[in-house]
């Protein structure tokens, strides 16, 4: 009987302090043992986003307690776990540290083997958790700080179709909503107020959408946002359509551009055959979804999304990444650092900044 894996899980790249202990199954799955997260909502929604010094302070106070919890509600020790696995970026440095450094002790004091995972890793493989899903498949991720298409080849094997040019779409939300004075998280106050607008109330922008194949623009529509803005005079009705008309305008860029995304996967891997996985925070948003399935069935692909638990920052999908590359032998030593920015695909141009070519 071959055996399954256990992994202990940390996440501190932002404002989550998250901890997870996560089995390998008998379907190729994960049983989550536990999946600890604590949020920083509270200490953040003052300032409107995150202040990274407070984060990691709020890190430091609960990153012992939050791993002990992982762990007795799993029911598992230190000594029974195969491995630990944290994230080491892209994310706020400081925050990073917190929850790496913790990860490296346990790892070399237990004398268990440590892997350093990618965020956007874990991101792009966390709906194998709950889904059997062959390689390649391609991964739309949208989150606070990515926007990316890409082809996911394998384990630690991503080719970069196309990314934000600017701002990432979980910023493009979460400065709306600050615009809009509709409160922190954005993106779920966003999609709260929209559900009481009309969407087709005001003619927004869709930057780059004929142009540059699947890469996106966000900052043209945020502008245009802000214009709007400073007019409505803290008009209700308007204000709450403002928002539905930016979340539907996302919805019309990402239909138009998932669908070119579609079109060069298919060349690229030669099959007509497609699985598109939508992960990272903003993954969470419905209307975001059932945009995505109304594409599907007009053109023809499996849309998978991560549970909604597993959309946002968490320590299983970390556990789960930390295993997949563990057993592809792609561990590393103690002495690895936190990075702060680290693409998934090490080739790709860098798509941000004056004098780009689209």
């Amino acid at each position: 009987m071959t055996k399954k894996n256990t992994f202990l899980g940390i996440e501190t790249s932002c404002d989550e302090t998250a901890a997870a202990v996560i089995r390998e199954n008998d379907k190729g799955t994960a049983d989550v043992l536990s999946n600890i997260v604590s949020s920083q909502i509270s200490e953040h929604k003052k300032f409107g986003g995150v202040v990274p010094e407070l984060a990691a302070r709020a890190h430091l106070e609960n990153i012992d307690y939050i791993i002990k919890a992982a762990l007795e509600e799993s029911k598992v020790s230190l000594n029974e776990i195969d491995g630990v696995a944290a994230t080491a970026g892209p994310g706020l440095i400081v925050c990073l540290t917190v929850g790496l450094n913790i990860a490296k002790s346990i790892a070399a004091f237990s004398n268990k083997p440590f892997v350093a995972v990618n965020h956007l890793e874990g991101h792009a493989l966390s709906p194998g958790l709950e889904n059997n899903i062959e390689f390649p498949y391609l991964l739309l991720l949208i989150s606070g700080g990515h926007s990316q298409f890409l082809i996911v080849k394998d384990v630690n094997e991503y080719e970069q179709l196309g990314t934000t040019i600017d701002d990432a779409l979980g910023e493009a939300f979460d400065k709306t909503a600050k615009m809009l004075d509709l409160g922190y998280p954005g993106g779920p106050s966003v999609e709260k107020a929209s559900e009481l607008g009309d969407k087709n109330f005001f003619k927004l922008p869709e930057p780059i959408i004929n142009k540059a194949g699947c890469n996106l623009s966000f900052a043209g529509l945020k502008t245009a946002v802000l214009r709007e803005s400073k007019k409505i005079n803290g008009n209700k009705k308007l204000k709450f359509d403002l928002a539905a008309s930016f979340q539907n305008t996302i919805n019309k860029i990402l239909f138009k551009k998932t669908k070119i995304a579609i079109e060069m996967f298919k060349k690229n891997i030669n099959s007509s055959n497609v699985n598109l996985v939508v992960a990272g925070g903003v993954a969470a948003n419905i209307s975001i979804r059932e945009n995505l399935k109304k594409l599907s069935k007009e053109i023809g692909f499996k849309v998978i999304y991560p549970n909604l638990k597993f959309c946002g920052d968490n320590a299983a999908m970390i556990a789960w990444a930390g295993i997949k590359r563990f057993k592809k032998k792609l561990l590393n030593e103690i002495d690895v650092n936190a990075r702060s920015r680290w693409p998934l695909d090490e080739n790709a141009p860098y798509m941000k900044g004056p004098g780009l070519k689209l």
